[in-house]
């Protein structure tokens, strides 16, 4: 998000819900929606929609709501959507071929070009449509590729992610269980699935939603 530097981390992680969300509206045919409508639907309370959208501006009128085509235009531009970002997958695995079906089909701006993976077995598929290439041919193949998303074993972790930033790659979406060490300008998502189902299974049993 070029130029969009002072929003806050919180606030950026959200834009894309609201994109995904706008975007439904717009294909339905509507033409404007009010931030409780917008709350309802992403599950962000209506105070912290309005704070969101005032880092961009006025993007509203009081007792009209926002105008969807508009919004959508906007986020689509400041999320670059416009611009596709090439993704390679390491690790060919279940979550990994998982991905490779899925591709983001809902994401206009991110796909799966590539993936890697050391099973002989593997080598030479397709998969979704994305081309399976052997591990050590890496660097070789990383030529205009942004990003990647790991899915390998956690014993391989660092030394594939290290390969990575070494070929260029920026930002990596790390869904194995290993706290992968990079430099200060690569950007490391973490999602450790079990983590999150913990953490999802604490909060069902001690916090329960109200009816």
């Amino acid at each position: 998000m070029a130029g969009q530097s002072k929003i806050p981390q919180a606030t950026a992680k959200r834009l894309p819900l609201y994109y995904r969300f706008l975007n439904n509206l717009h294909l339905k045919g509507k033409t404007r929606v009010s931030s409780k409508e917008l709350s309802d639907a992403v599950k962000v309370d209506s105070a912290t929609i309005r704070r969101d959208f005032s880092y961009f501006g006025a993007l509203g009128k009081k007792g009209y709501g926002y105008n969807v085509e508009y919004l959508l235009g906007f986020f689509r531009k400041t999320l670059d959507q416009d611009e596709t970002t090439s993704v390679a997958l390491i690790g060919v695995g279940n979550l990994g071929t998982a991905f490779l079906h899925y591709n983001f089909t809902k994401n206009n701006n991110t796909k799966i070009e590539m993936a890697f993976d050391a099973d002989p077995n593997k080598i030479g598929d397709e998969i979704g449509g994305v081309p399976v290439y052997h591990i050590d041919e890496l660097e070789e193949r990383l030529n205009d590729v942004q990003a990647a998303i790991l899915t390998v074993p956690g014993s391989v972790a660092q030394s594939i992610t290290e390969r990575l930033v070494d070929s260029g790659i920026t930002g990596i979406l790390n869904f194995t269980p290993a706290r992968i060490s990079v430099p200060d300008q690569i950007r490391v998502h973490h999602i450790d699935l079990s983590v999150e189902l913990q953490s999802l299974v604490y909060f069902m049993k001690h916090y329960p939603l109200e009816d």
